[in-house]
């Protein structure tokens, strides 16, 4: 091979290493960002980074769900944060000790549950839209059973590896 085939050769694969390497980082950028977000938006936040988005129109794909509330025996009838979450984040992100809290920054409110908590059907831990238009967090959990107890105005869901 003479010396013009090897330097071709050598510039070919500084090419090709250097496209993979602006591909990985163009794929790595597509995450959803702050600017990203329609109005609505619910951002999901893993160990400190967004990883995704929803609004309340994006749940109508889900499954519907309801409970009579103990405080006033109201129907409550939304989406299980289960599913909402499994939707957007892989199955191993989601350990039994997984921390999530789901925060309402207007009310200044939020819950903190454990991935355990929030996969227990018997806990109905769900979202339900308010009067308003929000998504509000209800379930049937002691922590969770009262209106007062409840998030309302959701717009922040932050999960953190154990």
């Amino acid at each position: 091979m003479n010396q013009n085939k090897r330097i071709l050769l050598a510039v070919l694969i500084l090419v090709l290493v250097g496209g993979a390497i602006l591909g990985l980082e163009v794929l790595r950028r597509q995450r959803v960002t702050p600017a990203d977000l329609k109005p609505g938006s619910i951002p999901i936040y893993v160990d400190g980074e967004m990883e995704a988005a929803f609004t309340p129109e994006d749940l109508a794909s889900l499954k519907e769900v309801s409970f009579q509330d103990a405080e006033e025996g109201k129907s409550q009838t939304g989406w299980m944060l289960q599913d909402v979450l499994r939707v957007h984040l892989s199955e191993d992100t989601l350990t039994p000790e997984t921390s999530i809290t789901v925060i309402s920054t207007s009310r200044e409110k939020s819950a903190d549950l454990t991935w355990n908590e929030v996969e227990d059907a018997e806990n109905m831990v769900m979202f339900d839209v308010s009067g308003r238009g929000t998504l509000k967090l209800v379930s049937k959990m002691e922590k969770l059973d009262t209106r007062d107890e409840w998030v309302q105005d959701t717009d922040r869901i932050e999960v953190a590896s154990p």
